[in-house]
């Protein structure tokens, strides 16, 4: 639940309180996918699958070049993590089903597709940064405390592609605003 407020906080302060919409960043995983293989090929596979979808909207509608490539990129690389923990899900002997976004996703979705495009930039990034500071947590958590080595593997991989994804949104919203 701390993690969750400070994720609210940090989009909030981010956003500088001056957006005409809320902002609902999407939840962070629980705490059990820092270390166990079920709980964090699920959430890795939300949280790619949100990345998807938000960075598909936001390539068709932000009124950014910058943001619309970046956009482009978070889908292109969010595939190939979503391809690579799948891979070492099954090498470790698990057959996760296909993820569906929560409800607090859905919400941040929900938004991006109902904002003005003047609005659009802003309230997207706002979503990028908090999602990518607890996507950037569960693979360094997930690398370092994982207990199935092949999965430990596929998430330090991914931590120097989120790390990447999270100071381009970063230096992006520092624009934005």
């Amino acid at each position: 639940m701390k993690t969750m407020t400070a994720l609210a906080l940090a989009g909030s302060i981010l956003l500088g309180g001056a957006s005409a919409h809320s902002q609902t960043p999407p939840p962070p995983p629980p705490a059990a996918a820092r270390s166990q293989a079920d709980a964090y090929v699920v959430a890795a596979a939300k949280s790619d699958l949100y990345e998807i979808t938000s960075s598909r909207i936001a390539a068709k509608k932000s009124p950014t070049p910058a943001v619309r490539e970046f956009a482009a990129m978070l889908v292109r690389h969010h595939q190939q993590t979503t391809a690579a923990t799948k891979a070492a899900a099954a090498k470790s002997g698990l057959s996760p089903k296909p993820p569906a976004l929560d409800a607090g996703a859905a919400a941040s979705v929900k938004e991006l597709q109902s904002v003005s495009a003047r609005d659009f930039d802003r309230l997207y990034l706002g979503q990028q940064v908090p999602a990518h500071q607890a996507a950037l947590d569960l693979h360094r958590s997930y690398g370092e405390q994982g207990d199935k080595p092949a999965l430990r593997a596929s998430a330090k991989t991914a931590v120097p592609i989120v790390q990447r994804h999270l100071d381009a949104a970063k230096t992006l919203l520092s624009v934005a605003r």
